[in-house]
Formats: structure tokens, C-alpha cells, sequence
């Protein structure tokens, strides 16, 4: 069976925590790794999940502050230790290519992995993956971020019962096609990742969870930081439930979380996001995208 799960590195915002690294999400998929957002600390976050830098295709950034992307040196320079031969694609803002050479050569290595670097510029931009889709759209934080949104497209499921109603089995299966394929088929449901960090509410964040089947978005504040986190360009936990109900997410996760917050306070992120599935993130937490859907 296919393995498609978030393996959450780090939960913090920008200062992290004794409880919170700093941010690191790796998304496996089909054999796949994308890893979003590496901050301090990530590749040993990776070592203590189990993960290893051949596991890596795709290293993905939202925006260049440091909770976001500071762990990328040690990740470019793993990539080149451990030998690992096959491409990485990264993709980062446009505007913020001189920070990523910066990352990129922070210091001398051994090693020269193979980086396909793809920046992200204008209001949508669309990457073919292997049997899925990564979109990433512009979000508002004070400074380029973009989100993404990982897409793989709807196929058709046997239906068992159909199939012996028409007396069709064995290799026959494979040469149906037509009205008859549809009436012993359903629509299996492609599956959706959706994965918003720094941002207010905006458009975009809509367009990036809709009909989501897993949901990673930030949740930097609670209620009484409201005005703040508008200032600083950042959410609340109830504007992500807000965004969930309204794209019809099936599972929510929350992240992000501001240092001020203590443990005390988690039961009050999910009572304001009032979302049925959602998910409180802690480091090294495994989180696996829900089943499929038919029909």
C-alpha cells in the first residue's frame, strides 16, 4: 500500500521552544519526499523521524525569514555527504534568490548535490510531479511567500458487485472501456495536500485548501492576538478553522505556534477552531492524508 503521511519536524514560529523546533514538515508520498519550510535544527529533526536525505525530492520554501528556510544549509550540505544521485527540486520566491544562494553556499561542503532550483513567480505557478501536480500561489505576509497545494488527479474504482452482475473478470477487466467501463467503475477522488504558512487571510489561502484532504496552516495566535496577528501578516486558530469549514477540508492540521503560548494553552486551539478533525501539531508527530474517496 502506498504510503502518504506529513511527518512533522518542528512546530514553532519564529523563537523556538524546549517543546518546538522550528519548523520542518516532510510530506511522503508514493515513495516521494517533499520537505517544506526546514528551520534550525530540521536535519537532526529528520534523524530523530527516522528520515534520511535520500528520502528528499523536493525541498520546497514558502518565504526567506529564518523559521522558514535557516535549516536549508544543512540540508543542501546532507544531500551532498550522503551521496545522494538523483535531482532535488527546490523552489523558493523569486525575489528572494539572492537569500538562497546565501543558503545554498553558506559554508564549504563535500559533496555537490543535484539542485533543480525553479523560483516562484507570479500568481500561479504549476510543477508536473510524478502522478501529481504542486501548485503554489502568492500569499500576504509583509514579503514574497507563496503557498502550495499538491494535487493528483481522479481515477476510477472497480465496483466488485458490477463486475459479477456482467460476468466479467480475469484479464477482461483490463480491456473495458466505454459506458460499460463507467457503469462497473466509480470515481475515485484524486487526494489534496494544502500547506499555508505565514499569512493573513486572503483569496489565495481559499484556493489552496479547497477540498483539501489534509490542511497544514499556521495558527500562530489565538482570539486575543486577533489585531496582531493582521498586523504581522499571520492567522489565528479560529480563522484556519474558519478556512476549513469553508473549503471543505476533511483533516485540519494546526502549527506555527507563537513562544508565548505554553502547553496550558493547547486545548484553546483547537476549542477556536471548532473544526471536527483537526489535529494539534507536535514535533515529530505522523499525520496520514485520509483515505481516499469514491463516489
Amino acid at each position: 500500500m502506498s504510503q502518504r503521511e506529513l511527518v512533522v519536524l518542528g512546530t514553532a514560529s519564529a523563537v523556538p521552544t524546549r517543546r518546538r523546533n522550528h519548523n520542518g514538515y516532510l510530506l511522503r508520498w508514493d515513495g516521494h519526499g517533499l520537505l517544506f519550510d526546514p528551520g534550525e535544527g530540521t536535519q537532526r529533526q529528520m534523524s530523530f523521524a527516522g528520515a534520511a536525505a535520500n528520502d528528499l525530492d523536493w525541498l520546497c520554501i514558502t518565504h526567506m525569514h529564518g523559521d522558514h528556510c535557516l535549516g536549508a544549509p544543512g540540508i543542501v550540505q546532507r544531500l551532498g555527504r550522503d551521496g545522494v544521485a538523483h535531482p532535488v527540486t527546490v523552489t523558493y520566491p523569486a525575489s528572494g534568490h539572492a537569500y538562497w544562494e546565501r543558503l545554498r553556499d553558506a559554508t564549504p561542503y563535500w559533496g555537490r548535490p543535484d539542485l533543480v532550483e525553479r523560483p516562484l513567480e507570479g500568481d500561479l505557478v504549476t510543477f508536473d510531479g510524478p502522478g501529481f501536480t504542486l501548485s503554489a500561489r502568492p500569499l500576504e505576509h509583509g514579503l514574497d511567500a507563496y503557498g502550495y497545494r499538491l494535487e493528483e488527479p481522479d481515477s476510477r474504482a472497480f465496483l466488485p458487485a458490477k463486475l459479477r452482475e456482467h460476468g466479467i473478470h480475469g484479464p477482461a477487466v483490463r480491456e473495458l472501456t466505454g459506458p460499460l467501463l463507467e457503469e462497473v467503475t466509480t470515481v475515485r477522488r484524486g487526494q489534496k495536500f494544502a500547506f499555508v504558512m505565514d499569512t493573513r487571510l486572503c483569496d489565495n489561502v481559499y484556493e489552496l485548501a479547497r477540498d483539501a484532504d489534509l490542511l497544514v496552516i499556521e495558527s500562530t495566535y489565538l482570539d486575543s492576538e486577533t489585531a496582531e496577528a493582521h498586523d504581522r501578516g499571520h492567522l489565528t486558530a479560529r480563522q484556519a478553522g474558519e478556512v476549513a469549514r469553508a473549503c471543505g477540508v476533511r483533516r485540519l492540521l494546526l502549527t506555527h505556534f507563537s513562544e508565548r503560548y505554553t502547553a496550558a494553552d493547547d486545548p484553546l486551539f483547537l476549542e477556536q477552531a471548532g473544526f471536527d478533525d483537526t489535529v494539534l501539531a507536535t514535533d515529530l508527530l505522523r499525520v496520514p492524508v485520509p483515505r481516499r474517496r469514491t463516489g
